[in-house]
């Protein structure tokens, strides 16, 4: 395997600028536990497609998503490759304890990570109940996640996981903004239709063709190849084969 990559540019985000902080597993940090997280924090940027962690290397950070997509990936051994989840903003990346990455990760578009270096913020975690708060609350999310992921892949219909995707990627987007979601959501599709087709485990015709159904029947609106609008969000949730109270339609 090829494991050459350009490295990474760095910039500075401020704590007060940050788009992901409401939800960032420094969210219920005060002014002194954030002052504390400044003396370790770095800020990297990647390019779309350029590699961030490779699973099985030492990973000596760990890292919030502040902008941009990433995908988490697994080789097998006779070369075949499974997408297995996508970062999004605020998602946190790398585990406490854990000195490899088990996954492959990957910048799907450019991306910025506010990073913590691994050691200091095991630390930190001892010292600071709500870091360690916070990344529980996360991490359980992480898990209701993976789990309703089971269910789509195995479930649902293909138009039902085209919706759910999109839905997920509304929702974010909607939570970031600190949006109500009662309006028009937009947003930049960030998986190309092949990416889309091996994610949810579709032919890249299937995604093709539910993508221009849920456009024809007014679900979604498209704006050149990547840009969606989806005018009612109730309206995608109903397509999704989930009940209202966020189950599953039997």
């Amino acid at each position: 395997m090829n494991r050459t990559m350009t490295a990474p540019r760095f910039i500075h985000v401020k704590c007060g600028d940050c788009p992901i902080r409401h939800r960032a597993v420094c969210a219920r940090c005060d002014g002194d536990e954030l002052a504390l997280l400044e003396e370790i924090k770095y800020y990297r940027s990647f390019e779309a497609g350029q590699t961030v962690a490779w699973s099985g290397d030492a990973m000596d950070f760990v890292a919030s998503v502040v902008t941009g997509i990433a995908t988490l990936s697994q080789t097998m051994e006779d070369g075949r490759r499974q997408m297995v989840g996508l970062l999004l903003p605020s998602d946190f990346v790398g585990r406490p304890g854990r000195e490899a990455a088990p996954y492959d990760v990957t910048a799907t578009t450019d991306l910025v990570m506010c990073c913590f270096r691994k050691k200091p913020f095991e630390e930190m975690m001892l010292r600071t109940p709500h870091i360690g708060q916070r990344l529980l609350e996360m991490t359980l999310d992480e898990l209701d996640a993976a789990r309703e992921w089971m269910l789509l892949l195995g479930r649902k219909t293909a138009r039902e996981k085209i919706a759910s995707l999109l839905a997920i990627l509304a929702r974010r987007d909607a939570s970031l903004r600190l949006s109500e979601g009662d309006g028009a959501i937009s947003f930049e599709l960030p998986l190309t239709r092949e990416a889309m087709s091996e994610y949810l485990g579709l032919t890249l015709e299937t995604v093709s063709r539910q993508m221009s159904a849920l456009r024809r029947d007014g679900i979604i609106v498209t704006e050149g190849k990547r840009q969606i609008t989806v005018p009612d969000i109730d309206r995608l949730l109903e397509e999704t084969g989930d009940d209202s109270d966020g189950g599953f339609l039997v």
